[in-house]
């Protein structure tokens, strides 16, 4: 494999001899060893960091978003789904932040056709690490690390929630998967192995622990 991009924990997961495939220009952990359905009856932690990412912002961006026929949420601090999975989150009044799914090409699209940027439109990098949490007992492991009560959400209020989790910030929504409680999670790259690491570590101590990404993005 020539994999242009590497995860931000890619050295914790090579730790775990996990099955690598290529994706989106980056090596990933598709599976690894271990019964999923007994993590996922606790708690499942997966790397999704290889999903393309991309921000604008600016008094114009919605508009200029609607112009490429994307519907951004319309309320800030919430969430919408984009085609094949993937998530547009509204972040304050201008600013958004889209993900593509597991097959879709709306970031590159999107990025493509902004460039360098429009009349009140301007890019912003997101580099972020890309996590899943996911499981039964997966609110118990936020309770344990964030001060926000993420029971109160359920997945159809489609809030999207810039908190700290174990002391790291983090953008965080609900998007349940497969009828499981599951959470998107994203967090500066440089802050990414601590936050795996500790997250981990908890999940194995509730009964789950780490799968590979198929396990849950499709």
């Amino acid at each position: 494999m020539n994999a242009k991009r590497s995860s931000p924990v890619h050295a914790q997961l090579a730790a775990l001899q996990p099955h690598w495939e290529e994706r989106r220009d980056m090596r990933i952990a598709a599976s690894i060893a271990g019964d999923d359905a007994t993590k996922l009856d606790a708690v499942a932690l997966a790397d999704l960091s290889f999903l393309p990412r991309f921000g604008l912002k600016g008094p114009a961006a919605e508009q200029w978003l609607q112009s490429q026929n994307i519907a951004p949420p319309a309320k800030a601090n919430s969430w919408a789904p984009l085609s094949g999975a993937g998530v547009i989150a509204r972040l304050g009044r201008s600013e958004f932040f889209l993900e593509d799914g597991a097959a879709t090409d709306t970031v590159d699209a999107i990025s493509t056709s902004l460039g360098t940027g429009a009349a009140g439109v301007y890019p912003v990098i997101r580099q972020d690490a890309g996590f899943a949490l996911a499981g039964a007992r997966v609110n118990e492991l936020l309770v344990q690390t964030c001060n926000v009560n993420f029971a109160q959400f359920g997945p159809q209020d489609r809030i999207a929630v810039m908190t700290q989790m174990i002391g790291v910030s983090v953008l965080a929504i609900r998007t349940d998967y497969k009828q499981m409680p599951c959470y998107r999670i994203w967090c500066d790259p440089t802050f990414a192995a601590y936050f795996w690491e500790t997250v981990a570590e908890i999940a194995g101590e509730l009964g789950g622990g780490v799968v590979g990404a198929h396990s849950l993005s499709g």
